[in-house]
């Protein structure tokens, strides 16, 4: 059973390790990633399902070259080659999953790879932010009816939504949308946080966070703001990819765990009042004392009553209501004021004593 909708019920982070290209063309890599991630506290580790064929084509034309950024230069075809998860073990790394007790996830590119998923029993989908405008892909695995979680990179509000709709539109309303910059590594002036709960209200589902920046101030940042989800990419000591250079090695990653989860126990709920280790503070608060000895049937003046620590008296909202009025009996010096040691009188009967 995928496990992400029980996490976001309960109010708890979903963490995903992105494995991506980090397994270095070994598929014991891969394994081993998955069985670090479990043990630094990940919810679930995403690979992703294409090869360089049905992703793209073999083509020297310029179109088919990566311009700017940490693939400069690349071939998309040759790129793909390299980084792509042999679909042959993808079963195998599966079964990892399951035996180290987190929930498998993988990004389809086509719907070939939407099939082969099926074929090996996949939960879940991840829509990858470059394939967030492919709506005939995003309605092909959105209508075997399993949660999909879209990843929102470069869209706008109207591609945002064409791919809700498109879920929507087969009869699946699990969808979960994650806030993406899509930068390598992610620059925090262009990540606009302030999204999560924008996007929230404005498409109505449960928002995450996948974070391509340095270390894990996003993921805290995030979660503060209401991501339920918080997807980042895992590699492992010594082996290099064309990922490794944006992602976390397992000690960062079990730190950032930590951190979001902490964020999220800070965050808490909506919540008002004293808390259960507030209560007894409550008696260090301010209320009406007599700071001097008050003979029965002297009045209340600013010299005789003030509002000082501890709360054993009156609240001091009272005190507009206390002054002018004459004491019922004698008060001692420190002694707290209640409402029977005021003689009656309509003013006093309209506080509802």
């Amino acid at each position: 059973m995928f496990r992400l909708y029980d996490a976001i019920n309960h109010q708890k982070p979903y963490i995903i390790a992105e494995m991506s290209a980090n397994h270095g063309g070994s598929l014991e890599s891969a394994l081993q990633i998955v069985r670090q991630a479990a043990k630094a506290g990940a919810n679930c580790v995403k690979i992703q399902t294409y090869t360089a064929d049905t992703i793209t084509i073999d083509c020297d034309s310029e179109y088919f070259r990566i311009k700017g950024g940490l693939w400069d230069g690349c071939k998309l075809y040759d790129l793909y080659t390299d980084a792509g998860t042999p679909w042959e073990w993808q079963a195998r790394i599966k079964q990892e999953c399951e035996a180290c007790g987190v929930d498998f996830l993988s990004t389809p590119f086509d719907n070939t790879a939407v099939d082969f998923l099926e074929s090996i029993g996949c939960e879940a989908y991840k829509i990858a932010s470059f394939e967030l405008a492919d709506i005939p892909l995003i309605e092909y695995a959105a209508s075997k009816g399993k949660p999909m979680i879209i990843s929102c990179g470069m869209g706008s509000t109207e591609e945002i939504g064409d791919a809700v709709s498109a879920c929507r539109r087969v009869g699946n309303g699990q969808v979960v949308l994650l806030k993406c910059c899509s930068e390598y590594p992610a620059n925090w002036a262009d990540m606009h946080l302030a999204n999560i709960p924008d996007m929230q209200k404005r498409f109505g589902t449960p928002v995450g966070l996948s974070d391509h920046s340095a270390g894990s101030l996003a993921a805290v940042v995030g979660v503060t703001l209401g991501a339920c989800v918080i997807e980042k990419h895992l590699k492992l000591d010594g082996v290099e990819s064309a990922d490794s250079g944006f992602s976390m090695t397992i000690q960062e990653f079990a730190q950032m765990v930590r951190d979001v989860h902490s964020a999220a126990a800070i965050r808490g709920g909506v919540y008002y009042g004293p808390t259960p280790g507030e209560q007894g503070n409550l008696a260090l608060r301010r209320s009406l004392f007599a700071v001097k000895a008050i003979k029965k049937g002297e009045p209340f003046t600013k010299e005789n009553v003030r509002s000082i620590r501890p709360a054993q008296g009156l609240a001091p909202k009272w005190l507009d209501t206390v002054i002018g009025r004459c004491a019922s009996r004698d008060i001692a010096f420190g002694e707290p004021l209640a409402f029977p040691m005021l003689e009656e009188g309509p003013a006093l009967e309209k506080t509802g004593k």
